[in-house]
């Protein structure tokens, strides 16, 4: 890399995704304190939001509850 390169106009837009991945953790931030989920849980549950999944497998979240309205949270290894 030339230590005496210029950074040209083109060089310092956002990186595609940023306000993605803003909106994400933002969501992600608000579930765990909504719902007092780790924030490592919240942030997965948060992506799962904006993709727009209505169901999440997990063994380490709390089995049947629904976030937002929207995202019902399943223990795979509960028995029925």
């Amino acid at each position: 890399m030339d230590r005496n390169a210029r950074v040209s106009h083109n060089d310092t837009r956002p990186v595609a995704g940023a306000a993605s991945h803003y909106r994400r953790s933002r969501t992600g931030l608000a579930l765990a304190e909504r719902y007092g989920l780790s924030i490592y849980d919240a942030m997965i549950a948060s992506s799962a939001l904006h993709a727009d999944c209505d169901t999440l497998w997990s063994k380490d979240m709390q089995d049947g509850i629904v976030l937002d309205g929207r995202l019902r949270i399943v223990n795979p290894f509960r028995a029925p």
